[in-house]
């Protein structure tokens, strides 16, 4: 059994939720394989050298997707439908980069039961990689999902 996320009337604004996760070379080839994006500046480093970076980055939609586990399994969790995204990429991801997804929410618009969050993406040295707005709707407040 699993259990719903925090529902509408639940969730408070002010309210924060994270996900972290160490970047690797094997995530950005997945990556690469699943969105189709081979861009030699995502995996080759000969190519990667001779651009402003110095060596491959990630992907932005990589570091992007961290929201994902945040909206879908901690805030507001479970049975959450994202309308909208918004990103605004700050600084590049690299191969060993630890990201840090942060959401807080912001608004709630009791019309649609929507709410709405800031996104804060951060490396290990608290830089801002991207930011951002989502808007979702929370799982309504029914029983546990058997």
């Amino acid at each position: 059994m699993y259990k719903r996320g925090k529902s509408f009337e639940e969730i408070e604004i002010g309210e924060t939720a994270s996900f972290t996760k160490t970047i690797t070379e094997t995530d950005v080839y997945l990556f690469a394989g699943i969105s189709g994006d081979f861009n030699p500046l995502h995996v080759d480093e000969e190519y990667a050298k001779t651009t402003s970076f110095g060596t491959r980055i990630a992907h932005g939609g990589l570091a992007a997707s961290l929201l994902a586990p945040v909206l879908g399994m901690k805030l507001p969790g479970i049975g959450t439908i994202a309308l909208e995204t918004t990103t605004k990429f700050r600084k590049p991801t690299y191969f060993g980069d630890t990201i840090t997804c942060s959401v807080e929410v912001t608004a709630k618009q009791i019309k649609m039961k929507m709410v709405t969050m800031k996104i804060l993406w951060t490396n290990q040295r608290n830089e801002i990689v991207c930011k951002g707005e989502c808007k979702v709707i929370p799982p309504s407040s029914l029983p546990e999902i058997p």
